[in-house]
């Protein structure tokens, strides 16, 4: 009996620390994605994945004898780790370079350790070769004058140097992303195209910019001269048959009165879709796929122009107000759909108000929308060209009629189409600002 014990206890005392030891798995760091550059103050995230937790992370930068380090630590759990899991998470991180350590502009380490909060408590680390720079951002744009229409697009070129992370234009409380020239050796030579959106006044204020994660931002104004636009206003009279279409296509189940159900279509629904549409600027490629001039769906007649604003008219009583973002263009019923320009398709379904809809990249930022199509025939992913059939017409979404709702966004922000149908606009306001050789030759307009 006493054996047995004797036995029991050696097989607990034994086999609950070898079973605890088995199950302490390291951590797993990255550092997604790592920076290059490190400034005076520079933030990242680090990507952990440890089962139980880690009780340390340090992050420390190095350089010669100079050194500096950060992160956190937390109350050590060795025999009842297990208790506790742990879901993958970011650490945000701060760290600098400051001179008064002794660092200077040049190559680096930064390392990143992990412990695991267990028994084991094994350290995993990630070495990173980075560059410190000291500089604070600069920007400088050339002095060629600008003329931009208010809901149309612009392009400026502009040069950014320093310690900077981001950089754009910025038109009030818009923002655009810039990219390096094609062909340019430098990545400090930018150019951004840009939209005056269609509710910023030709009196906002424009500036180029560049930033860094310390938020150091520098800022230079470039010539422009905004013309100004008066939209078209229109009153649309509803009637309960539209109302009803409307809320039984696209609020099926919904609470509450007829009215109010198209009212929150009409409303957050748009907001939500619009916001969708924006995201889809996260999706661009940094290339050029289109060749101008834009192309207008062939044989079609103009029903409604960029930013009509409508006043929603029902019972002779108007019950809101909305601002239609693109043209809506009409030719029969079913009519085939062509891709207005060659590029690669970002978005391919239902889109709430926009019904069955497609949306075109054709890079950096600029991106081409199809909506209330009758049927689909292309996929996300794929390459399309020039006058290649999308699918056709119809009322699907919020839509009265078969008809092609077309408009245009740069960076989320959705432009009036029809500078982008003139070769000539293309040519003074866009391709005179790039390389020669950025932009693929005009194609054949033949399908």
């Amino acid at each position: 009996m006493k054996s047995t014990l004797l036995a029991g206890a050696l097989l607990v005392l034994i086999g609950v620390p070898a079973v605890l030891f088995y199950l302490s798995a390291p951590a797993v760091i990255d550092v997604s994605p790592a920076p290059s550059v490190i400034g005076q103050s520079t933030r990242f995230g680090v990507n952990v994945a440890s089962p139980h937790g880690i009780r340390v992370l340090q992050v420390s930068l190095d350089q010669g004898a100079a050194h500096t380090e950060a992160g956190l630590q937390r109350e050590a759990v060795r025999l009842t780790f297990w208790r506790t899991k742990q879901p993958p998470a970011v650490y945000p991180v701060k760290i600098g370079a400051d001179p008064k350590l002794g660092f200077n502009g040049g190559p680096a380490k930064l390392t990143v350790q992990a412990v695991a909060n267990n028994l084991r408590g094994q350290t995993a680390t990630r070495i990173y070769d980075v560059t410190i720079n000291l500089d604070p951002p600069s920007v400088a744009a050339g002095d060629e004058l600008l003329y931009i229409n208010q809901g149309g697009a612009a392009l400026v070129r502009f040069r950014v140097s320093g310690y900077w992370t981001e950089a754009g234009v910025k038109v009030g409380k818009y923002r655009f992303r810039s990219f390096q020239v094609p062909g340019s050796a430098s990545p400090g030579d930018r150019f951004c195209l840009f939209a005056w959106p269609w509710d910023s006044p030709s009196t906002e204020q424009a500036v180029v910019y560049a930033s860094n994660p310390a938020g150091v931002e520098a800022r230079a104004a470039f010539r422009h001269n905004v013309s100004p636009r008066n939209w078209r206003k229109r009153q649309i009279p509803i009637d309960g048959r539209f109302i009803s279409s409307a809320v039984d296509s696209l609020d099926p189940g919904g609470s509450g009165a007829p009215i109010e159900r198209f009212l929150r279509i009409n409303r957050q629904m748009r907001d939500e879709n619009n916001r969708t549409l924006a995201g889809l600027r996260l999706r661009t490629t940094e290339q050029f796929f289109w060749t101008p001039p834009f192309k207008q769906m062939s044989n079609t007649q103009v029903e409604a122009l960029f930013a009509d604003i409508r006043g929603y008219v029902y019972e002779g009583k108007k019950i809101d107000q909305q601002t239609h973002l693109g043209f809506d263009l009409s030719r029969v019923a079913r009519a085939p759909v062509e891709a207005a320009n060659s590029g690669k398709v970002v978005f391919a379904g239902p889109l709430g108000i926009y019904g069955n809809c497609v949306v075109i990249d054709h890079g950096y930022g600029l991106q081409s929308i199809y909506a209330h199509l009758s049927e689909i025939t292309v996929k996300p992913g794929q390459t399309v060209q020039l006058n290649q059939i999308l699918g056709r017409s119809g009322a699907t979404g919020l839509a009265a009629g078969d008809h092609l709702h077309f408009s245009m966004q740069i960076d989320g922000v959705q432009v009036n189409p029809i500078e982008w149908w003139d070769a000539k606009w293309i040519q003074n306001r866009i391709l005179s600002q790039l390389p020669a050789n950025a932009v693929p030759p005009a194609a054949s307009s033949k399908p």
